[in-house]
This record gives C-alpha cells, structure tokens and sequence, in this order.
C-alpha cells in the first residue's frame, strides 16, 4: 500500500483496539462568516508559523493542495482500501467566505452512490516536525467519515503502514460527540499495528459547532489536543523498516476528506441525511524554531 489510502485489514483492527467515534455537520449552504473566538496561538519564542490556509479566496489555492478523485482503483486501491461508497469530485469542494467546504451527497457518481471530495498538500506542504492546527465543524449521520491526517511523502521505511500514518482528527458520525486520533505503523500490511485514544464532548456534537485540533509531532513524542485541552500523548512506536523514532522523522502531508460508508463505520442507513458538510475554517501549520 501507499500514500493513498488505508488497507481494509488495517481498520478492522482498529475497530477492535478503539470503541470508534463519530463527527457532525448538517448540511445545507457554506456557513456565513461568524466572528471566530480569539485563539491562542503557540508561544512565538517556541513556535514559528511556516504554512497556513486561511480559505479566504473563491477557490483552492493550488499553490497548496491538489484534489484527488475518483474510487481509488486506478491506484490499486478499490473502495480506497476499506469498501468505501464514495466518488471523489472536485464538485463537492467549495471556497467562500473564508471557508472551505467539502460536501458529501447521495447520487450517482462514476458507479458509485455517493458523491464527496478529497484533498492533499502532498509534495506542496510537507513537514518533518510539526505543530498542525485547524478550526472545523464535523458532519454527522451513520456512514459518515470525516478525517484530517498526514500520510509519509516519500515512503522512506516501506508501503503502508511501515512508513507511518497520523490520524489528527478521524469522527464517525454514528457518535458525533466523539473524535479520535490514532497512529499506524509496524510493518507492511497485514504485518501493520495502530495505537491511539479519543476525546469526547461533554455536552453537544461536533457538527454543532466549531472546535479547535491540535497535533503536536516532535522528535520521540506526539500530541493530541481539543480546544486546546491535552487529551493523548504517545511515545512509543515502531516499524520494520528503521530504529525509533522512525518511522515518524520523516516528512508528512495533509489530507482532508469525508468518506461515505467503509469498513470502519459502516454504511449509511434510513437514518442518514444528505447533504452533509465538514467545514474548515484555516489550517495552521508551525514549527520550532
């Protein structure tokens, strides 16, 4: 396996290591402009802002992200490696008024039921060692997938999940209150090994609302934090291809996307509204200095 997605098997044993959870986001038009609260930023004598989007052009800066369509399979990967339903489309993206808004729906679409988007900052924004940060509203609803998260540029210790895979923020939308951050790496699939934890709200859903993600990836440690409250930390990992800290010290790319059905939350039911919408309101990227 590669860049480009995760193998089924992989997230099978997710399933058992983690009770997974969901994140919302009703759908409807791009969200007007609300006056956002004042964030915090990391101390400018540890941290130095190196990339960032604040979505407040008409459209995807290409200088930054590249989208990326269809089902997977002209890489090998059918379903995206986990049986998902969706057609990637550069049609469900959207940039206005200083959001970007990736847009899932039912219809039919290159063979698939299901209509999303998917982008990259591959080879246009990639890092060894970073503080990541970005301000989103989930969707929600059973089958729903949202996920922001980094996969390796270069593949240096092997395929998929040798060379690691950061999940910042995953969410399935059968449990909108609940979002989860997990590393994969050990060997090649199915030799692959995950670890991680989730935070929950303690009132309300993600797709209420919009909250602030966190990960903090430095040399022999990763952070995971919501609205700026510190809930994971992981020190130990391992892959088959090199000696700790590898395979997390090597350079990473952003990914952002919202499945529809897969192996890890199931597929959508009667119960399931579309449209459904995971909005983004910037994306921060720092190092130290």
């Amino acid at each position: 396996m590669n860049e480009y997605g995760k193998p089924m098997a992989g997230l099978l044993l997710l399933m058992a290591v983690l009770t997974a959870a969901g994140a919302c986001g009703s759908g409807g038009e791009t969200p007007s402009s609300p006056e956002p609260p004042q964030e915090e930023p990391p101390d400018s004598g540890v941290w130095t802002l190196v990339w960032q989007d604040e979505f407040d052009g008409t459209s995807l800066d290409e200088n930054r992200w590249s989208v990326q369509e269809g089902d997977g399979c002209d890489l090998g990967i059918c379903g995206w490696g986990n049986n998902e339903l969706q057609w990637y489309q550069e049609d469900n993206l959207n940039v206005a008024n200083g959001f970007l808004t990736i847009t899932a729906r039912r219809e039919s679409v290159g063979g698939k039921p299901y209509s999303s988007a998917r982008i990259r900052s591959y080879r246009k924004g990639d890092w060894t060692y970073a503080r990541v940060e970005f301000r989103a509203r989930l969707p929600e609803g059973q089958g729903l997938w949202p996920a922001i998260w980094m996969l390796p540029t270069d593949d240096y210790y092997g395929g998929w999940a040798a060379s690691g895979e950061i999940d910042i923020v995953e969410l399935l939308g059968h449990e909108p209150n609940r979002v989860l951050g997990t590393l994969h790496y050990g060997g090649q699939w199915p030799a692959n090994q995950q670890s991680g934890s989730s935070f929950t709200l303690n009132e309300g859903t993600f797709s209420e609302d919009f909250h602030t993600f966190a990960l903090e990836w430095e040399n022999g440690v990763i952070r995971w934090s919501v609205d700026g409250t510190l809930y994971q930390t992981q020190t130990h990992w391992s892959t088959s291809g090199g000696s700790f800290p590898a395979p997390f010290d090597k350079r990473f790319h952003l990914l952002l996307n919202v499945a529809v059905g897969g192996d890890l939350p199931g597929n959508p039911d009667s119960t399931t509204s579309f449209p459904q919408q995971m909005v983004v309101d910037w994306i921060r990227v720092y190092q130290r200095k």
